[in-house]
């Protein structure tokens, strides 16, 4: 690994890092805040996942979060949101191919080759944090829009894995709205069954573990009705029984402004977890 980034902050370091990443086969950034604590002793780690067209840059520069993981000192992991470079498949669009994982395994060429995000965010790159960096046996996970799917996804699909999970606008059903049945058809093929293996709102319903989801949703969010549909996971975690804090904020929108508005209220939530 190579360090690119180092500054100062809130009495800890925000650094941001780059590797070789044989699970995706390019070269792959991710930001990591390292708190004051961390010169004490070990600690839990929070992953964040960001949404369509963003890199890891967008949430450690726009967030605020870094306050926080200082005060109940957290490792904030940030990862890119997708494969990048040459070689690495593209189209046309914000809403597809590189900026736009889906945080999945893709099974179609060419995007098979790289786009291999859930194990990237699952098993490597832990291995890379706790490696380099003095991390517990606490991991949690976050995410916003697209990256809020994957904060909800990955800890559905690997239960025991996390010990808390929330997201801001979510993509709850992307099997049921225009940018996940593009971006589920284009990676995964024609056949529906396999998109549900990647929607929360289907897996809700098999879930091996009841883990609590906190979601955030801007009521003046624009992706609101078409692509964010809250009330889907609402119905489903009503159905399954499984347990689910919704909050509607009035005025909100999709934007960082959302993010760091709330963003206190996540990080506390996931250090409850982390320390229990």
């Amino acid at each position: 690994m190579q360090r690119i980034e180092s500054h100062a902050c809130f009495g800890g370091t925000q650094e941001v890092w780059q590797h070789e990443s044989g699970t995706l086969g390019c070269t792959m950034k991710f930001g990591v805040y390292v708190p004051p604590h961390a010169r004490e002793r070990d600690c839990p780690v929070l992953y964040w996942l960001s949404g369509l067209t963003c890199t890891e840059q967008n949430f450690i520069t726009k967030a605020g979060a870094q306050r926080h993981a200082a005060e109940h000192g957290l490792i904030l992991v940030v990862p890119d949101t997708s494969p990048r470079g040459v070689g690495v498949p593209d189209a046309e669009g914000y809403d597809l191919g590189i900026g736009a994982s889906f945080y999945l395994n893709a099974t179609q060429a060419p995007w098979d080759s790289h786009f291999r995000m859930h194990d990237y965010i699952v098993h490597e790159l832990p291995g890379l944090i706790e490696t380099h960096f003095p991390t517990n046996d606490g991991c949690a996970i976050s995410g916003h829009s697209m990256g809020g799917h994957g904060a909800l996804v990955l800890a559905l699909r690997n239960p025991g894995h996390y010990r808390s999970v929330s997201a801001f606008s979510p993509i709850v059903a992307p099997s049921q709205v225009p940018w996940g049945q593009k971006a589920f058809a284009t990676y995964l093929g024609d056949d529906r069954e396999a998109w549900r293996e990647w929607d929360a709102c289907a897996l809700i319903a098999n879930a091996r573990e009841r883990l609590p989801l906190l979601v955030d949703q801007g009521d003046a969010d624009e992706f609101l009705t078409v692509q964010l549909q809250p009330e889907r996971l609402q119905a489903a975690c009503a159905a399954a029984g499984h347990p689910l804090t919704l909050r509607l904020q009035p005025g909100y929108d999709h934007s960082y402004y959302f993010i760091a508005s709330f963003i206190g209220e996540h990080i506390a939530h996931h250090a409850r977890a982390l320390s229990a």
